[in-house]
């Protein structure tokens, strides 16, 4: 289910990928205008999108999985991405305030433990958004762009996602409206269809974009263990063995 890192850095830098990024970090940005002084932890293939925050944060990494592969970001400066085991991250508990995770859980072969790892790291006050491909969406047909790899999900799914991992939804949005088509004509539209299919609510852009919430106090189901009923023996006369009756 995973891609190369090879093929997502390809991507980012053709046209397509260059607008796609521009509209999801659109997206992202409404939702998170700034970091300052916070910490910022991407997982999965973040860093198109780390740079809205690297400068301002107060430390800004990429962590990506072992099947998918690392390359040294930012360039011409000192590396902040590892290549790390998805479900064992090298953290501390609650030690960032904010976790963006984009190509991880679509690509993960079991996204619950990844968020239940994302959990442990998020501080209590923390935030964590993912960027995941809309079921319903034209981009998750067509393996030309990386939204066409991995499960995509709908918003009910990825709702039941997030509250089996003990994260509550707070924000929805939605991105890439237009069509993954490389012709100039769409790429100059690109924001036109973007205004458009926000405006009137469409259920097809190319990505979910939700912002969740850490549930510090888990609801834990009390479970009430059931009292097995014995049935009563009724006495029953054994009979005495001869030599019994002898003496």
């Amino acid at each position: 289910m995973t891609i190369d890192v090879i093929d997502l850095r390809d991507f980012y830098s053709r046209r397509l990928g260059i607008v796609a990024r521009q509209l999801i970090n659109r997206g992202i940005r409404q939702r998170w205008p700034g970091a300052e002084g916070q910490r910022v932890l991407g997982i999965g293939y973040p860093t198109p999108y780390l740079g809205l925050f690297r400068e301002d944060a107060e430390r800004c990494i990429a962590f990506m999985p072992a099947a998918q592969g690392v390359l040294k970001w930012p360039t011409g400066r000192p590396a902040l991405a590892a290549l790390v085991d998805e479900f064992s991250l090298p953290l501390p508990d609650a030690a960032f305030d904010r976790i963006l995770l984009v190509h991880a859980l679509e690509m993960c072969d079991d996204p619950a433990a990844l968020l239940r790892e994302v959990w442990r790291v998020l501080a209590p006050s923390g935030r964590v958004m993912a960027v995941i491909p809309n079921r319903r969406g034209v981009w998750t047909r067509t393996e030309s762009t990386p939204f066409g790899h991995g499960r995509p999900y709908s918003r009910s799914q990825i709702t039941d996602l997030l509250r089996q991992t003990w994260f509550t939804p707070a924000s929805w949005g939605e991105a890439l409206f237009m069509p993954p088509y490389a012709g100039g004509w769409l790429l100059k539209s690109a924001l036109v269809w973007e205004r458009a299919g926000a405006a009137l609510s469409l259920p097809f852009a190319g990505v979910h974009i939700v912002e969740a919430t850490k549930q510090v106090y888990r609801v834990i189901p009390a479970t009430r263990e059931r009292a097995r009923l014995i049935p009563s023996l009724k006495p029953v006369l054994v009979p005495s063995s001869p030599a019994a009756t002898r003496r």
